[in-house]
């Protein structure tokens, strides 16, 4: 049963955090391995490298929406908390790319997929995002795709 190297980093993190007593960090991280065995226990798979990553990309996801969530409602400590969580997630996620890294990407899968409208911009997203995945929110690549095909 080969376990990913990235899921073995986090259960490392874990151990850290634990030795050095931070337990908010190791709250946070726990709570990223219990979605892994989630999943694992679910769909009876073992999580790869990839799998992780979308796991994480959207755990990340829904931090940010939270985040904004009870910003706009005025409850800043749940807000800082949310910041908290999202900043310990985004330590196993890789280095985010660069904007003109994106345009790049981007670029090319626009050539790639032939797409000329906003009708083909499935196509387009289709082949960007396995390339960005966990390096970049989707909205924003999004946005950059119906500005460079409008």
């Amino acid at each position: 049963m080969a376990t990913s190297s990235l899921k073995q980093s986090i259960t490392d993190a874990m151990k850290a955090a634990m030795r050095a007593r931070e337990k908010e960090r190791l709250g946070v991280i726990r709570l990223i391995l219990a979605e892994f065995k989630r999943i694992e226990v679910d769909e009876r798979i073992d999580l790869d490298n990839d799998r992780v990553l979308t796991v994480l990309d959207k755990m990340s996801k829904q931090r940010r929406d939270s985040k904004q969530q009870f910003l706009d409602a005025g409850r800043q400590e749940l807000a800082d908390q949310e910041h908290f969580e999202l900043g310990v997630i985004a330590e196993f996620l890789p280095a985010p790319l660069t904007e003109a890294e994106l345009n790049v990407i981007i670029e090319k899968a626009i050539a790639d997929s032939g797409a000329e409208s906003m009708r083909d911009m499935g196509k387009a997203m289709g082949l960007i995002k396995p390339q960005v995945q966990g390096r970049a929110d989707m909205g924003s690549i999004s946005k950059l795709i119906k500005a460079q095909l409008s």
